[in-house]
């Protein structure tokens, strides 16, 4: 199992960058799988590692840590109050109406947990461009590159809050639109174009400012290039 590149260390919490396709723990959705983010944390950091937030298996970038529990408490009081930024990068299909939108939808806990709870995710569009892929009676398609900044930590709250919208993640499998899905993978973009790009927020300990970056992997920078090769 190989190591996950680390954005930031110090003696109380990381922010580690995980890759898409790893599964960040154990769960009803493992089905049979035996490689986990945080077995790999436990053992390359020699500690024991205390999760503050999730991501999708098949979402990539900054995975937030505590190596105590007084640590991971406080992150997740921050994380409940919102006070913890967190900005993804999206792609998806269609131009959105305006350079900013909010979209204000409940959401379930997703599978055996249906109560709805309030869910809020903004966004603002970073590029658009329009590719030769034909799509519904039209010779291209539209797409967009988004930061999203979700105010809320509902399951799957980025890809159902796009789906409600009509602007379907671009290789979802499960929330978006096979059409798109075959297209990008065709042109060699195989992974969910949902990238945990960004966190940012004040030390526990001392308050001090913590930003950490995650660099795009190499099939969402092929996916970012078509927005100067189609802009």
């Amino acid at each position: 199992m190989s190591a996950l590149d680390v954005l930031y260390r110090d003696d109380c919490l990381a922010v580690v960058d995980k890759p898409a396709g790893l599964m960040v723990h154990d769960s009803a959705l493992a089905r049979g799988e035996t490689d986990f983010a945080a077995d790999r944390l436990r053992a390359q950091f020699g500690r024991p590692v205390f999760l503050v937030h999730r991501l999708d298996r098949a979402t990539s970038g900054c995975l937030l840590l505590a190596f105590d529990r007084e640590t991971a408490s406080a992150l997740g009081k921050a994380l409940m109050a919102e006070s913890l930024e967190k900005d993804y990068w999206a792609i998806c299909r269609g131009w959105p109406s305006g350079p900013r939108f909010t979209i204000d939808h409940p959401l379930d806990g997703g599978p055996g947990k249906p109560l709805k709870k309030p869910a809020v995710t903004d966004f603002e569009v970073l590029a658009t461009c329009e590719l030769p892929i034909p799509s519904q009676g039209f010779d291209t398609s539209r797409y967009a590159w988004l930061r999203a900044s979700p105010r809320t930590g509902r399951f799957r709250q980025i890809r159902r809050h796009l789906k409600h919208a009509f602007h379907h993640l671009v290789g979802d499998t499960s929330h978006g639109d096979g059409r798109h899905n075959r297209a990008f993978r065709a042109m060699g973009i195989h992974r969910m174009l949902l990238h945990a790009r960004r966190l940012a927020f004040e030390h526990p300990r001392d308050g001090r400012r913590i930003e950490a970056l995650a660099p795009p992997d190499a099939e969402f920078t092929r996916a970012l290039a078509l927005f100067q090769a189609g802009a």
